[in-house]
């Protein structure tokens, strides 16, 4: 069985087409498309437009998406290893090879997770946009280079798969697209990165947006170091500088270079207040993603 895991927070539009993405490229019996969301208006809009029968909602009980994959975990987990859960986003879709793909892929016993490439549907012409577009290419090359040597990295949240029946549950006190890949390293399986499975993504296009979602990601990855303190880590402050001479090799232009020198500025920001706010206490908490950055938001 596959069970497509599409996260939410009342983004219908969106969700409805990154259904549609799932059920129009795999017409198995043996796969379900469950949407994950709080709002009964969500789930009464994609009920309506959607007739397929692989088509679930599950009402998120509203303590953020770690919390409620747990349970989807629990509810519709198997413990045949042949299964697979694969979980995504409702503001995002993926490429029309993803299935076929990540099936492919596990036709290797020994590989127990799985992520895919995110590509920004942002213009490169904006500050914002050129961000995403360089960030995204830096960890491209992070995990495709960790991928093919089979060493340990982190997934991306935006859409990765993992086999039934390895593991039953995961800590809410850090990223899941960390920790998940982790557990199963740890029990021996290997992770692998397809970069040719496409998910398209929306990104930030103003600084307060932009800085609460690298806020939030930072802390949650920075809890790794208590959690799971002997994880090899693939985002971190020390990686990224190691990374830095990146921004004299990227850039076509002027303007794209005093962009990325802006980036880095911005980047130190970050960390410093991510870093603050621990120090505070103010700890990295289970939610959502499209609640603090409302521009990454496509159709609704």
């Amino acid at each position: 069985m596959i069970d497509v895991l599409i996260n939410s927070y009342n983004e219908p539009k969106s969700t409805l087409r990154a259904v549609n993405t799932f059920l129009k490229q795999y017409s198995g019996k043996d796969m379900r498309v469950i949407v994950i969301d709080p709002f009964e208006e969500a789930r009464d809009f994609l009920k309506k437009q959607i007739k397929d029968s692989r088509f679930h909602f599950f009402l998120d009980p509203g303590e953020g998406k770690s919390y409620s994959l747990n349970l989807i975990f629990q509810e519709f987990g198997s413990d045949n290893p042949e299964d697979i859960f694969i979980s995504t986003d409702g503001d995002v879709h993926v490429s029309e090879n993803a299935i076929q793909e990540i099936l492919k892929a596990f036709e290797d016993k020994k590989i127990g997770a799985i992520t895919a490439q995110p590509i920004s549907l942002d213009s490169k012409k904006t500050k914002y946009g050129f961000w995403s577009h360089f960030l995204f290419n830096g960890i491209h090359k992070v995990r495709k280079k960790l991928s093919d040597k089979q060493k340990f990295f982190e997934c991306s949240g935006y859409l990765f798969a993992i086999r039934k029946g390895i593991i039953l549950d995961f800590p809410l006190e850090a990223s899941e697209d960390s920790i998940i890949p982790y557990l199963f390293w740890k029990k021996g399986y290997k992770i692998k990165y397809l970069s040719q499975v496409e998910v398209y993504v929306k990104n930030p296009d103003n600084k307060k947006d932009w800085f609460n979602q690298k806020v939030r990601n930072i802390k949650g990855h920075e809890n790794l170091n208590k959690i799971a303190p002997d994880m090899p880590r693939t985002k971190s402050f020390f990686n990224e500088l190691k990374n830095a001479s990146s921004i004299f090799t990227y850039p076509k232009n002027f303007t794209e270079f005093c962009w990325l020198i802006n980036l880095c500025i911005a980047r130190l920001q970050v960390y410093k207040k991510a870093f603050k706010d621990i120090n505070q206490n103010k700890k990295y908490s289970d939610g959502w993603r499209e609640v603090e950055t409302k521009s990454t938001r496509t159709l609704d």
